[in-house]
């Protein structure tokens, strides 16, 4: 838990790393079908061994829907919190494609902590995803959380 008076102290800092979470093409499989993104690039391996990629790669989409496994492996809640809503991104740039079977963690620097009022916290955190062995990161990104705590 973090308290809330530590949060001015913090900005500009990394607050925490997750753990590695496993990209493989069972997974991507699952993503196409729950999104209707059905695109070669995504789902049949034999074609897009001819693409740039030279095989199957995560959606963008995907690997940004995992920015909430991740948050809640590397970044402390709050003291008293109740609960956290996603609040949406300032800035959100896809840099390198996440190849089916590759691993991806996060790494969370928190950029700013706004008092809203009524318990209410917007946070701010720099969101860098990175892939395993690879020099650039899938993506990064300015994530917006509002956490409510409890009185």
């Amino acid at each position: 838990m973090t308290k809330t008076s530590d949060l001015q102290s913090l900005i500009g800092t990394e607050v925490g790393v997750s753990r590695w979470i496993t990209v493989d093409q069972a997974r991507i499989d699952a993503f196409a079908e729950i999104t209707e993104d059905r695109q070669f690039i995504h789902i049949d391996p034999e074609a897009a061994k001819h693409t740039p990629f030279g095989g199957t790669i995560a959606h963008g989409f995907l690997t940004l829907s995992l920015a909430s496994a991740m948050s809640y492996d590397a970044v402390a809640p709050l003291d008293g919190v109740v609960m956290g809503v996603n609040y949406g991104f300032d800035k959100l740039r896809f840099l390198a494609p996440v190849r089916a079977g590759s691993n991806i963690r996060g790494r969370f620097k928190l950029l700013s902590a706004e008092d809203k009022g009524g318990g209410r916290w917007l946070l701010k955190h720099e969101l860098t995803v990175e892939i395993e062995g690879a020099d650039k990161p899938a993506l990064i990104a300015e994530w917006l959380g509002m956490q409510m705590v409890g009185g």
